[in-house]
């Protein structure tokens, strides 16, 4: 049986402490010579070549029972110009390749974990792949995409339309994380489905149960101010925990990175900018704009939500987040954020290297792989 724990446990970015490479676990900032705060396309350069660094020689990244850790890093090489992406890129694929499984998902079956992350798992490497645009990898991405199509739960009750972290599982779950994981991954390869042999059916989400299951995990404005428009983590659970109203209700209060990432999903699911949960969704990322946290969980997740609020406002499509409380100017939102990644850069082993990694390791980011994959992303979105 799988407990409802695990899922708990797992969210996002996996619970498991990997065990960082000797290169890192020996602290290089106590060897390395301060070096000047680098600018993004040198930042870019110099994080791939930290990662090149710690890929190991069987093409994998960080803990190799979760692809989606090697799929990160092969994703950001998969859209660089990186002098030596070709081997790197190779022996990534050639990993992920051979995780996929009869059924369609990319993932490893691990003992006592159920479908180990399965939909999870899935979703990152289907995007990540898809990136290195290679012809041969279509049959591999349209199982993957079959499989991600019969992850979502489609049975009546609070978790319909979503999407959890294994398809099969003996309870329905859903969480906004996974979900939007799976939404990303299906909107960027959904040309794919018009390369399907004859006589084979097209595969897609239902995306109607989609947006019915993100008006779930959306607070209206009977929340409150503080909670109108954000979005929280699943139906009876926000990270940032509950509050009760004046009625003796129970809210799940909104928070930073699940609010970006119910814009994001909005945005991907076909809803209109202009409509009331879309507007209400980005209100609250204005009335609530910082960069030196997370809202709502401080430093906890931190370099997700730098990650997730960059697709989400590229996605959007403004350039400046408007004027709000004590900001009384337009804010360039873009040139803010890089300017803060920049800032938290580390100095790697060598000279051409840095990495970044988060002091609260909550969600897999005290994992540098994981975090400089997920800084690198951003800072090639925010060019």
């Amino acid at each position: 049986m799988v407990r409802p724990k695990i899922f708990l446990l797992a969210f996002a970015y996996l619970s498991y402490a990997v065990r960082l490479p000797a290169q890192i676990a020996t602290d290089p900032l106590s060897a390395a010579p301060p070096h000047p705060i680098l600018e993004r396309e040198a930042a870019i350069r110099a994080g791939l070549a930290w990662l090149e660094s710690m890929q190991k020689p069987d093409g994998t990244w960080s803990d190799n029972r979760f692809p989606a850790l090697t799929a990160l890093p092969l994703w950001a090489f998969a859209q660089s110009d990186y002098p030596n992406r070709e081997p790197i890129i190779r022996k990534a694929v050639a990993f992920l390749v051979a995780c996929a499984k009869e059924d369609g998902g990319i993932y490893q079956v691990l003992p006592g974990r159920g479908g180990g992350l399965s939909t999870y798992n899935t979703a990152i490497c289907l995007a990540a792949l898809h990136a290195v645009q290679d012809p041969s990898l279509t049959p591999l991405l349209l199982r993957a995409r079959r499989f991600l199509a019969a992850a979502q739960n489609l049975e009546d009750g609070p978790h319909y339309g979503g999407m959890g972290y294994d398809a099969k599982s003996d309870r329905p779950y859903a969480d906004l994380n996974n979900t939007v994981w799976a939404i990303e991954a299906m909107r960027r390869t959904e040309t794919l489905e018009d390369l399907r042999p004859a006589g084979d059916p097209r595969a897609d989400l239902n995306w109607d149960a989609l947006r019915a299951y993100l008006k779930k995990v959306q607070n209206t404005q009977d929340a409150g101010a503080d909670n109108a428009g954000g979005f929280f983590y699943r139906v009876d659970e926000s990270k940032a925990g509950v509050e009760t109203n004046a009625q003796g209700a129970i809210l799940f209060r909104s928070y930073g990175s699940m609010t970006y990432a119910g814009l994001l999903s909005l945005l991907y699911a076909a809803v209109d900018r202009q409509d009331p949960r879309v507007q209400s969704a980005y209100d609250w990322a204005v009335r609530h704009w910082t960069l030196e946290e997370n809202p709502g969980l401080g430093q906890e997740g931190l370099y997700y939500f730098y990650h997730i609020l960059t697709k989400a406002l590229v996605a959007y499509g403004r350039s400046e987040i408007p004027p709000a409380g004590i900001r009384k100017e337009p804010l360039p939102w873009k040139k803010a954020l890089t300017d803060r990644l920049l800032s938290l850069q580390k100095p790697g082993a060598l000279p051409s290297q840095i990495y970044w990694v988060n002091d609260a390791g909550r969600w897999q980011e005290s994992d540098p792989v994981l975090v400089t994959s997920y800084t690198v992303l951003a800072l090639q979105m925010l060019r």
